[in-house]
């Protein structure tokens, strides 16, 4: 068993720390939706969920940024984000109660993290 903390450093102190999947740094509104049904985005949103699905793939054209609590590099929303060009952190634990519905944040796919504005 291979066991440690990844450290990183040089990141801002409210930063809220996740995987960077796919490249960019945008801001903007964040949408936090739980479930397909209660979707309500609009052009330019950044969506913030627990994870996506094939099923959250019409989406992807309307939002400019995604966040998801779960996911790595091959998970769907992590796919779907490279292939449209998005900035996107997933892993980010907590994230869809860390933020709120409306927030303006800056979601950081770079360098992983997003951050509440």
């Amino acid at each position: 068993i291979i066991a440690g903390e990844y450290k990183r450093e040089n990141l801002p102190a409210e930063a809220i720390v996740g995987l960077a999947v796919s490249s960019g740094v945008i801001e903007g509104r964040a949408r936090v939706i739980l479930n397909m049904e209660d979707a309500a985005i609009e052009d330019g949103d950044i969506l913030v969920t627990s994870f996506t699905d094939p099923s959250w793939t019409p989406l992807f054209v309307s939002i400019k940024g995604l966040v998801t609590e779960v996911g790595g590099l091959m998970t769907h929303g992590a796919v779907i984000a490279r292939e449209y060009g998005l900035p996107a952190v997933v892993n980010v634990e907590n994230a869809t109660k860390l933020i709120n519905d409306g927030q303006r944040i800056r979601v950081n796919g770079t360098e992983g993290y997003v951050e509440i504005l």
